[in-house]
This record gives C-alpha cells, sequence and structure tokens, in this order.
C-alpha cells in the first residue's frame, strides 16, 4: 500500500507523469471539486449545455496542465479550483453570449449571492468584469468575492483558503459587496 500523500505532493507527482499520483489525486478531490461546480451550475441557465462532472474535469485538466503553479496546500488547491471553475463559466458565457448577441442584465442583490440563480450570461460576465476591477484595487476582496459569490463557499471555508479569520472575511465581504454593488450600477 503507498503511504498516504498530501496533494501537494500529488500534483508533483502528476507533474512528472505518475498516473497512479493522477488517479489518486482525482479521487482524492474529485467529491470537492463536485460540490463547488454543482454550487456554480445552480447560478447558471437551466437550459446551460456544460454540466457540473464536464465543469470538473475540464477544471481539472486545466490545472493539471498549468505548469507554473505551484499549491501551498489543500486549501489553496481549491481556491485555485474556484477560480479555474469561473473562468470556464465566463469563457462559456461569452461564446453563448456571442451566438446571441444582446439580453438585458438581471438585477441581483449581491447580499443575497449564496441563494441566487443567474441564468443571463451578461450578468455573469458583467460581474466577472466589475471583480476584475476590484482585483486590481484589492486582490484579497476580489477573491473573497470569487470563493463566495461564484463558488459558494461559506464564510469559514472562504477564510481557511485565505488564511484569515472569518471576522476578517465578514468585514471585507461586506465592503467588497458595496463596491461591487456601485460598480455595476454605473455599468447597467
Amino acid at each position: 500500500m503507498m503511504p498516504h500523500r498530501d496533494i501537494t505532493e500529488l500534483i508533483a507527482d502528476v507533474r512528472r507523469g505518475d498516473d497512479a499520483a493522477a488517479e489518486d489525486l482525482f479521487r482524492r478531490v474529485y467529491r470537492e471539486l463536485r460540490q463547488i461546480a454543482a454550487h456554480y451550475m445552480r447560478r447558471e441557465r437551466q437550459d446551460h449545455t456544460l454540466q457540473a462532472t464536464a465543469l470538473v474535469h475540464e477544471a481539472y485538466l486545466r490545472m493539471l496542465k498549468e505548469r507554473d503553479v505551484s499549491y501551498e496546500n489543500r486549501s489553496h488547491f481549491f481556491g485555485v479550483a474556484a477560480h479555474v471553475m469561473r473562468r470556464i463559466l465566463v469563457d462559456h458565457a461569452r461564446a453563448h453570449r456571442a451566438g446571441k448577441r444582446g439580453g438585458r442584465y438581471m438585477k441581483v442583490a449581491l447580499e443575497d449571492a449564496p441563494a441566487i440563480a443567474v441564468e443571463n450570461c451578461d450578468y455573469i460576465i458583467e460581474v466577472d468584469r466589475a471583480l476584475e476591477r476590484l482585483a486590481t484595487l484589492d486582490a484579497r476582496q476580489a477573491q473573497i468575492v470569487e470563493l463566495r459569490f461564484f463558488a459558494g463557499l461559506s464564510v469559514e471555508q472562504t477564510a481557511d483558503i485565505i488564511g484569515v479569520t472569518p471576522r476578517t472575511i465578514v468585514r471585507e465581504w461586506r465592503v467588497a459587496r458595496g463596491w461591487l454593488q456601485r460598480e455595476l450600477a454605473a455599468h447597467t
């Protein structure tokens, strides 16, 4: 039996071409990646062509291909996974919008983010653009929004990934949410 290895060791082994490590890594992280993907997909249109399972597989493959990222720990790995899934869905929304051109923005209160379902590609894209602008001002707040709004993680899970207290997450989530609401109002 192979000794227990952490995710960062498994990723390093996968990058060296160890197929057994790739299978072990995927088996270990699949359930959590699937939960993140399912949360993302609940926010998408009813007729979305991408399924949560496909989102997990695509994100996992993209992460393994990325040679310049070294994951500090399990939390960092899942934070990156959430970001990769967001990028995939935004790219998918852009492609879908390119095919349908037009549409109206759906107004959604950011404080209700964990409970909402977004069915409009334009809104996802506009939130993503605003989040990119926020990242230039405050990268940590942008990461908090990404983890809370897009991945649907709890305050505690977000605090664990970022490495701060839950109280800090609550405070910065409030500030970031207010900034984003003003930014979205100015661009719609």
